[in-house]
């Protein structure tokens, strides 16, 4: 008598773990036509041929942590006055604070949102994982440059960075298996993401699959 039920339950499951891994990738385009929270390209541009002589932009810089990520992450300067397609250098320090070995990765944002399709980054050191040693400091360039494109009511933007402690999370990913289509920045990964929540989501009807078979 309770075939049609448990027929239901099966579909409902089914449904929430295609729905759960098609949020990632659903999220991503959403992000790449949109410009949702400065969401910014993780790999290199290629120079502009165009500049606009005739225009300035304020870039700034700032950085945070997530959590309790023992890393201080320091631009030289503060801001920066730039020519859109002009190639900009800026100098950053970064720090281990930690008296042990970790692993930093910088994952950086643009405000306003809608400007991050207009920050072409060519050097920058978000582009992969930072090994440091305890109390190691490393300095590194940002090359980069504003699209020519950029809106006219926009003329100021910030570039932020959070750093995470991504440590134990790779010596954790080195036991599981990565699917080879999975879209990588190293170990710090959108799919990532897409996992934990899938993973909730199935937590979550299977205690309700529980409480119905017991109710």
């Amino acid at each position: 008598m309770h075939t049609p039920l448990l027929r239901k339950l099966v579909l409902l499951v089914l449904g929430m773990f295609a729905f759960a891994f098609a949020l990632v990738p659903l999220y991503d385009v959403f992000c790449d036509i949109t410009g949702l929270n400065g969401k910014v390209e993780l790999k290199a541009a290629e120079a502009s041929e165009e500049q606009d002589l005739a225009r300035k932009v304020d870039v700034s810089f700032t950085t945070h942590t997530q959590g309790k990520a023992p890393f201080k992450v320091q631009a030289a300067t503060y801001q920066v006055t730039v020519t859109p397609g002009t190639l900009t250098e800026v100098s950053f320090t970064a720090e281990n604070l930690s008296g042990d070995a970790r692993i930093m990765q910088a994952i950086p944002s643009v405000s306003p949102g809608k400007a991050a399709k207009y920050l072409h980054k060519l050097a920058c050191f978000c582009f992969d994982q930072q090994s440091m040693k305890a109390h190691q400091k490393m300095a590194f360039t940002l090359r980069f440059y504003v699209d020519t494109e950029l809106p006219t009511g926009i003329g100021e933007l910030t570039l932020a960075y959070t750093l995470y402690d991504i440590t134990d999370r790779n010596a954790a990913n080195q036991n599981f298996p990565t699917h080879p289509t999975t879209k990588q920045l190293g170990d710090f990964s959108r799919a990532a993401v897409g996992r934990d929540y899938a993973h909730s989501i199935q937590v979550a009807v299977y205690q309700q699959i529980r409480g119905l078979s017991h109710g």
